[in-house]
């Protein structure tokens, strides 16, 4: 169900659309080092692990954005709903990979890593990557903010099945989760 979204090219216009959002939202408070003006200093990337052909791709979805200040020049980059840091695979294709892969369909996980070109080392890799996460400062700091009963072995499947919506409203939930990293889409913990 979620690898569909994969081949939704609308769904890839709103994480551009939420990216472009939170680019002009950086912008708007100036440099976070001295205060200064903000310009842009986007650079392209090349994206891994879409299934949506090129022309159904909105115009400059292989862009970073990025800012550089026009007092200090240093950079500031906004988070990105798209891009899971220095990833070359979308924040998007890891999620849904990993959820494959923790899953019982094998011939998913093979058909999936055929489309999107990733071994089964990339893929071990991914289920890692979530692991080391539990342990991470980024989690210390949300972990007060997640559900009690939350299954950590299991991300990140436990938690998209802890949003609600549709299989594309919890996957855009998730990857604004993991671009803000405050743990914010979930509410206080109770008990």
């Amino acid at each position: 169900m979620y690898r569909e979204l994969l081949r939704d090219g609308r769904f890839f216009e709103l994480l551009l659309k939420v990216d472009l959002e939170k680019v002009q939202e950086v912008s708007a408070l100036g440099c976070p080092h001295c205060g200064g003006p903000l310009h842009a200093a986007h650079f392209p990337r090349k994206p891994r692990g879409i299934l949506v052909c090129h022309e159904a791709l909105p115009e400059k979805y292989d862009v970073r954005f990025d800012l550089c200040c026009g007092r200090c020049r240093r950079r500031t980059l906004p988070a990105s709903v798209r891009f899971l840091g220095r990833k070359v695979y979308l924040a998007v294709v890891i999620a849904v990979a990993t959820v494959l892969v923790r899953g019982k369909d094998r011939d998913a996980v093979r058909l999936l890593r055929r489309e999107i070109g990733a071994s089964w080392s990339t893929l071990w890799r991914w289920c890692q990557w979530w692991r080391a996460l539990t342990g991470s400062a980024f989690w210390e700091r949300i972990r007060g903010r997640l559900p009690v009963d939350l299954d950590c072995g299991a991300l990140p499947g436990s938690l998209l099945d802890r949003f609600e919506g549709s299989c594309a409203e919890r996957m855009l939930q998730l990857v604004r989760w993991l671009a803000c990293g405050d743990g914010s889409g979930f509410p206080e913990r109770t008990g």
